[in-house]
């Protein structure tokens, strides 16, 4: 693996750095069981983060003193038309250190070590029913969706979903465009909106004491998002109120 960079905040005295021994990769894995309460069958073994690490992906982590509290893993991928790329597979903060701008930082290393190996663009998955990820993948790194994926990780993940299929909607995180500079600079990126899809804002609370209702707006919300994309647009904003998230959708940033 490439030598190792380093990020760290005073303010949260939080090191981050990249991984590339096993015993960080063991701890790499116990935390995907800790914040997303994975078995072993969904949990990422710590096999494949030396298959990732070998074969030029990115594996981070950010420690508090000697204890890992996050991580990120991404590995390499090559479009259609033969551009590489990154998909940024995992990210995680424990609870107690959410809030903090600890998933931010790592994500500026990311998108740091990217550019230096003349990569432009990473891509990742989302749950868009999570507003508050969604909120900072869009309004905080400037990434846009222009695509949706029913069911992306099968009925194996429905324990982990709530019950609900596991759509996602995909990032796409341009690095070095005008857009996501001007966001990271904390720029307002103005651009028509003609189209808007509502998330009510207590989802959360609606998929633990309803089911059936959980899984009518999700299936509204899909079939929603895959008529914009279809029609050729791009969510370049998402709106949150104490009452809903709204995406906001038009022509692509």
């Amino acid at each position: 693996m490439r030598p190792a960079l380093k990020a760290s905040s005073a303010a949260s005295e939080i090191r981050i750095a990249a991984l590339s021994r096993e015993e960080e990769f063991r701890e790499a894995v116990a935390l995907q069981k800790s914040i997303w309460n994975f078995d072993d069958s969904n949990a990422i073994p710590v096999r494949f983060f030396f298959v990732a690490a070998r074969i030029g992906g990115q594996i981070f982590g950010a420690y508090d003193r000697d204890r890992m509290v996050a991580f990120c893993l991404a590995v390499p991928g090559v479009s259609a038309t033969g551009q590489p790329f990154l998909h940024s597979h995992m990210l995680g903060v424990v609870p107690e250190f959410r809030g903090r701008g600890i998933a931010f930082q790592l994500k500026m290393l990311q998108r740091e070590d990217a550019l230096q190996r003349g990569i432009g663009f990473v891509e990742w998955t989302f749950d868009p029913l999570q507003l508050g990820n969604a909120h900072f993948n869009i309004e905080r790194l400037g990434a846009t969706v222009s695509s949706y994926v029913r069911n992306q990780y099968g009925s194996c993940f429905d324990a982990v979903s709530g019950g609900l299929r596991s759509d996602r909607c995909v990032a796409e995180w341009r690095l070095d465009s005008a857009r996501v500079k001007a966001v990271l600079r904390g720029e307002s990126v103005p651009g028509e909106i003609q189209r808007r899809i509502e998330v009510p804002a207590d989802i959360g609370v609606i998929r633990r004491t309803d089911s059936q209702r959980a899984q009518e707006i999700q299936d509204r919300v899909a079939m929603e998002f895959e008529a914009a994309f279809r029609s050729g647009l791009t969510v370049t904003g998402l709106d949150l109120t104490s009452a809903e998230g709204t995406y906001l959708l038009g022509a692509a940033a």
